[in-house]
């Protein structure tokens, strides 16, 4: 896997979003396999909508954003609505998001993050564009990145470094999961008890750790009333899924 973007075909382009478009998507076509089978995907001939990519055994659908610098917090998204239908109509694409250095084209990170990660709480909505904007009162929206669990960002490269395509397909099915849940609000409260085990930063935890975050899970969902046994139940879920094993009484273990 070459770990640069140049290509000759951006000579072809004034415009430099021309050109990162132009030369990220034939990177990615000549170079990246589909996380969850393993065959490589094709491109979408004049850019469908929602996708860039398919693959053609799984009939997974990827949408590619780019970004030069950091990965940052944030990705920059369409319109907000547009986004939040996809959402909740089960609809919407898995993203890749390929981070690499502007001066050099050199690329630092390529990630998967597989559609059933994507909830309305990680979808910022931005403010509309001034009166003075050419799409004046259009709303654009943002992908929180920091809001999404570990998990669910799966590495091809990684700082500079390639992950071996084992890896991908491992990490990619360990969450697969999740795609049974097309219940939005019960797959983000699978997705917030998954972020508070990473918090622990500890492969081994014990349910009185988990209560912890009870107060935090409170204020996110201040209809439920009984916090703890919900907790409990997810990781029930999560033991069930082979995403946890359990030890002895209130003690857990990531697989």
């Amino acid at each position: 896997m070459h770990l640069n973007l140049y290509s000759p075909l951006a000579d072809e382009y004034n415009s430099n979003a021309q050109k990162i478009r132009v030369i990220t998507e034939s990177w990615v076509a000549r170079y990246i396999f589909c996380p969850s089978c393993g065959i490589a995907v094709s491109n979408y001939e004049n850019n469908k909508p929602v996708a860039d990519f398919y693959c053609l055994k799984c009939n997974e659908d990827y949408e590619l954003k780019s970004k030069n610098g950091s990965m940052g917090k944030k990705i920059v998204d369409g319109a907000y609505t547009t986004m939040i239908t996809r959402l909740q109509s089960n609809s919407d694409p898995n993203f890749f998001f390929l981070n690499y250095e502007k001066n050099t084209y050199d690329i630092k990170n390529f990630v998967v993050i597989p559609k059933h990660f994507f909830v309305p709480e990680i979808i910022e909505k931005r403010k509309p564009l001034s009166l003075n904007a050419r799409r004046a009162g259009w709303v654009g929206c943002n992908i929180l990145l920091d809001t999404i669990p570990e998990s669910g960002k799966i590495f091809y490269i990684k700082e500079n470094i390639v992950q071996s395509k084992d890896k991908v397909i491992e990490d990619w099915n360990r969450t697969s999961f999740l795609k049974e849940n097309k219940n939005i609000q019960k797959r983000g409260w699978i997705l917030e008890i998954m972020k508070c085990i990473e918090k622990l930063d500890n492969s081994q935890f014990t349910l009185s750790e988990l209560y912890q975050f009870e107060k935090q899970l409170k204020m996110k969902y201040p209809e439920n009333n009984n916090i703890q046994a919900k907790i409990r139940q997810q990781l029930q879920v999560l033991r069930d899924k082979n995403y946890l094993e359990f030890m002895e009484r209130g003690k857990y273990r990531i697989r």
